[in-house]
């Protein structure tokens, strides 16, 4: 039906014919003030234009306005939606950075300490003098509410026997100490499991020391008629979490190889009398030296620098036996700790691209390995005993009233027999740095990036001083380059023969940094370029 219409509309519009617009006619060439009128006419047309421009730019104009407007006000909307957003996200970051921040790490540490009635001090038997902080020691004894502190041996296993006797030895002669050994979750490489059947990771192995720790623990609850608070304190991968963890039987905490994993207090049940209190790690003291901050600062191995990891590396190799390290990694003969990285970096397949070792993430392996429960190395006690300024023997008699020594003797003996320790050949002769210093007060803690920050310092001002001298010879360097160029180009070009006289006087006058070269031509000659000779 609208197909018809519209075809009866154009057959009547073809028996009507088109018609055409008639043409202006314009004046008449007999009319008079003919030019007059057009020129009339003409400006009457461009005042026409100048009126419609106009009017096209007033209406651009409103628009762009009304544009501009429509932004800022939008613009205003973004601005409230992204500062509540960022007000938000700031509160959660503050959080974040505060709960993982070295002053709250402080703060835990001295909650626990006041909260307890007995604390424990954890070592690593490989080191037992440097996981020792004497300001805890002095904390904890000086602090008049009648709290005792007890030593723990962890890592037990990876010592030989002797030199566990000879340190047990010695500091039970200052603190009651108790030889441990952890429970651990071990992968069994023989044992098939299913895809549908989970391996239960809460359940962990047989550990030593247990029974005699908890029995330690009964009797100094009865001996206060009370239940007691039992806090573990120590440095960063001695395994307070994993001691934990034995005595409840459960994986209660969390344990990793990462440091500073526990980051606020942690209230764990063992028994109707006794709660045992997790607390994060002690701070090292940026004042230590380089082997107290490899082994026993916060922050983790991950976050460290190359520049770093070489120096806590080296600190590391430095106070072994380097044969043994050797043997250890069966590694040939090296000269300097770089060259032991890339050795054993091609032997462990850590390369970059184009086959370069990968010094950066070999150096942190490595130090995982020493903190962690691979490497057995062991230190010697010091020869003669030498109490520190905060023990007397007052004290020590006042801290061993509570406990059985006799016990504490049995269950360490049954705890040795238990032990598969390694043979002193296979252990590596570790030289000990002694106590390593921990801070203690929240407002004495330096939050920085690492804590070889503070040991660069003098370094950096060294450095600031010796910047003045170097400035002053920054000529005589512009010079030694220029020659040093200029005498490449001769080697290159395999053209040497005897100096000229003033290269001569100008060599003596030098340092001795420039490296000597033999030049035949003048400066002049020595720049033009020689078209007979091929540069290849």
């Amino acid at each position: 039906q609208i197909r018809e219409h519209h075809r009866k509309v154009r057959k009547e519009a073809k028996k009507r014919g088109r018609k055409k617009p008639k043409k202006d006619p314009g004046v008449p060439n007999a009319a008079p003030f003919k030019e007059q009128l057009l020129r009339e006419a003409e400006q009457r047309k461009q005042k026409l234009e100048e009126l419609k421009q106009k009017q096209k730019l007033n209406r651009q104009k409103e628009h762009e306005k009304r544009r501009k407007l429509e932004a800022k006000h939008n613009a205003a909307k973004v601005k409230e939606k992204e500062e509540e957003s960022s007000g938000q996200s700031k509160v959660k970051t503050k959080k974040l950075l505060d709960k993982n921040s070295k002053k709250s790490f402080c703060r835990e540490l001295n909650k626990v300490i006041e909260a307890s009635d007995l604390v424990l001090e954890v070592l690593d038997a490989r080191d037992p003098m440097g996981c020792r902080c004497p300001q805890l020691e002095q904390t904890v004894t000086c602090s008049g509410d009648n709290k005792k502190l007890l030593l723990v041996l962890n890592k037990s296993d990876l010592v030989p026997k002797e030199n566990l006797e000879k340190w047990l030895n010695y500091l039970n002669k200052e603190f009651p100490t108790v030889a441990f050994k952890s429970a651990t979750l071990m992968k069994d490489k023989t044992m098939v499991t299913r895809r549908h059947k989970r391996v239960d990771l809460s359940r962990t192995t047989e550990c030593l020391g247990s029974k005699c720790l908890l029995k330690l623990l009964q009797e100094y609850g009865k001996t206060l008629n009370k239940p007691i608070q039992v806090g573990v304190v120590g440095f960063p991968n001695v395994g307070k979490s994993s001691i934990i963890n034995s005595l409840k039987g459960v994986r209660a905490c969390n344990v990793g190889l990462a440091r500073g994993v526990t980051k606020s207090m942690q209230i764990v049940h063992i028994e109707k009398q006794t709660k045992i209190l997790d607390s994060p790690s002690i701070i090292a003291d940026p004042s230590n030296n380089v082997l107290a901050l490899a082994l026993r600062s916060v922050i983790d191995t991950e976050e460290t620098g190359s520049a770093e990891a070489l120096e806590a590396v080296d600190a590391i190799l430095n106070n072994c036996n380097k044969q043994q390290v050797m043997m250890r990694y069966t590694i040939p003969d090296f000269r300097n700790t770089e060259e032991f990285l890339t050795l054993l970096a091609q032997k462990r397949g850590m390369l970059k691209k184009g086959g370069v070792s990968d010094i950066e993430n070999v150096a942190k392996s490595l130090l995982r390995d020493w903190t962690g429960a691979k490497v057995s190395y062991h230190s010697q006690p010091p020869g003669s005993q030498s109490l520190p300024p905060y023990l007397t023997e007052d004290k020590i008699s006042e801290m061993q009233k509570s406990f059985n020594l006799k016990s504490l003797e049995e269950g360490n003996t049954t705890t040795l027999q238990g032990l598969k320790c390694p043979r002193p050949s296979s252990s590596i002769i570790f030289q000990s740095a002694g106590m390593a210093n921990g801070i203690m007060e929240e407002n004495k803690v330096i939050e920085a990036a690492s804590e070889w920050e503070y040991l660069e310092t003098s370094k950096e001002e060294e450095d600031f001083i010796e910047s003045d001298d170097d400035n002053q010879d920054d000529d005589d360097d512009m010079e030694e380059e220029s020659c040093i160029r200029k005498a490449t180009r001769k080697v290159h070009l395999g053209k040497q023969t005897e100096p000229t006289h003033s290269e001569k006087q100008m060599a003596e006058s030098k340092p001795s940094k420039l490296v000597s070269f033999s030049l035949d031509k003048t400066a002049d000659e020595d720049d033009a370029y020689d078209f007979n000779i091929d540069y290849v």
